[in-house]
C-alpha cells in the first residue's frame, strides 16, 4: 500500500529472488503475495532477507517491519520505513481478544 501510495512505477516480486529460507515461506504460505516475509530477525533469517533484497530487481526496498531493518542489516538499496498506526473502529476491541488469548494460554 505504502508504495502504491508513493507512485511507484512497479512492485517487484520477491518470490523470483527469494532465498532458500524466504521460498519455504511462501511455499508454506501462497497467499502473502508480493510482499517479502520476515518470519524473524535471528542471523539467518536476517541473512536470507538481504539475500532476497540483493539479488532482486528492486531499487529500493519499503520496510513496513516494526524494526528498523536498514539497522539490522547492511543494504547496497536504499531502505524507506512505512509507519502506520492502529485504532479500533468499533467492536469487537483488539485488546480484549488479546487478553482473552492471553489467559487461556496461561500467559
Amino acid at each position: 500500500m505504502a508504495a502504491e501510495a508513493a507512485g511507484v512505477s512497479a512492485i517487484v516480486d520477491p518470490r523470483a529472488s527469494a532465498a532458500p529460507a524466504i521460498a519455504s515461506v511462501f511455499e508454506a504460505y501462497p497467499h502473502i503475495g508480493p510482499v517479502l516475509p520476515a518470519e524473524g530477525y535471528g542471523e539467518e533469517q536476517l541473512a536470507a532477507l538481504r539475500e532476497t533484497i540483493e539479488a532482486s530487481a528492486a531499487e529500493v526496498v519499503i520496510s513496513a517491519t516494526p524494526l528498523d531493518l536498514a539497522a539490522l542489516i547492511s543494504l547496497s538499496k536504499p531502505v524507506v520505513r512505512a509507519r502506520y498506526g492502529y485504532a479500533d473502529a468499533g467492536e469487537p476491541r483488539l485488546w480484549p481478544q488479546i487478553e482473552a488469548f492471553l489467559d487461556a494460554k496461561g500467559l
